[in-house]
């Protein structure tokens, strides 16, 4: 939540300072918020701690300064670039968790949150000696392509919120990032219930990390075959045969049908995301594309905070997993519709 509320305070930076100032100030954040955690006693110093400082790190590391800075070197190979990025999220997943276990096993969570955030300032050093100027310059020859075919639309946030595009992608990233995310709390709990032994539940939904890694890529290379409006309505089709499948899972629990929810539903989560930010800053184009996106990446930080929690409640209300497996599937249905019916997201 507090990384999708600062997404538009990070793009304005962006815009104003530059990389530089985006990626210091987020790693060190990272940094701080972790060392701080380490030496937390009381649970309003871990929300201030790892939810807003570390939230607000993230936001500064993450989406917003990467996609605005890779626009710049790669342009229309923009969602390729993306995913490459995005992929690298799920690769340090895989990382980085069994590295946490071992420090946690070793020298407790306390010692853990020390080195992790001992090693994010040790980082600051060369963080700040890479030659940002050249980064943030772009592509010379992209440069010029951009000055001779795109023209700057003078786009302001106001006008953009004026816009039915800017909606259509605010109200794409929340209802999308409430759907999954309210799945993704309850997998391994729901797997459990359904008959499967928790390490194999959880082992088999860790494995998501890596398939995600293939759908990432995969979504992202039909955009160059089949479109990307095709590629998108593709990606939400798998999402929805993967809801379909976990419900299928609770009578039928058998290694095939979880393998298959795994490559469905799992492979999918995030691949939109490079399509999706390429299709906003191509309509939203211009000095002000870091402040517009931000903003509209809001829809992703609400949903995902809202879509957590309201799985929970739903499941806690009901006492079974069928509201929540149909909350989902709308969630994740009225996502799609967008690239259904909204002018600018159908070119």
């Amino acid at each position: 939540l507090a990384g999708g509320l600062a997404a538009p305070l990070i793009g304005r930076l962006f815009d104003h300072s530059g990389p530089r100032m985006v990626y210091t100030l987020g790693l060190a954040l990272l940094g701080g918020a972790f060392l701080a955690a380490a030496f937390a006693q009381q649970l309003w110093q871990f929300q201030l701690t790892l939810g807003l400082c570390a939230g607000f790190g993230i936001a500064c590391i993450g989406n917003v300064p990467n996609s605005i800075m890779l626009g710049r070197w790669f342009g229309p190979k923009l969602p390729a670039a993306m995913s490459v990025v995005y992929s690298a999220a799920g690769a340090g997943v895989l990382i980085l968790l069994p590295l946490s276990q071992v420090l946690i096993d070793r020298v407790g969570w306390r010692g853990a949150y020390q080195i992790f955030g001992g090693t994010a300032l040790i980082l600051l050093l060369p963080l700040v000696l890479l030659p940002w100027k050249l980064f943030a310059s772009g592509s010379a020859t992209l440069a010029r392509s951009a000055a001779t075919d795109l023209i700057d639309e003078g786009w302001t946030l106001v006008s953009a919120m004026r816009h039915h595009a800017f909606w259509a992608l605010f109200s794409t990233f929340f209802f999308t990032a409430v759907g999954m995310f309210a799945l993704s709390a309850q997998i391994v709990a729901y797997l459990v219930d359904a008959g499967f032994p928790p390490l194999q539940a959880a082992t088999a939904w860790g494995f998501s990390g890596v398939v995600l890694l293939f759908g990432m890529l995969g979504v992202t290379w039909l955009d160059g075959v089949i479109g990307r409006r095709r590629s998108v309505l593709f990606s939400y089709a798998m999402s929805i045969i993967g809801i379909g499948l976990l419900w299928l899972l609770k009578s039928y629990p058998n290694v095939w049908l979880l393998t298959a929810f795994v490559v469905t539903f799992g492979s999918m989560i995030g691949s939109r995301g490079p399509l999706i930010t390429a299709t906003a800053m191509k309509i939203f184009r211009g000095e002000r594309v870091g402040t517009i996106y931000g903003t509209i990446t809001i829809g992703s930080g609400l949903g995902s905070a809202f879509g957590s929690w309201a799985g929970g409640l739903i499941h806690d209300m009901t006492g079974s997993y069928d509201a929540l497996l149909l909350f989902a599937l709308i969630s994740v249905i009225l996502g799609m519709i967008p690239f259904l019916v909204v002018p600018a997201l159908r070119q």
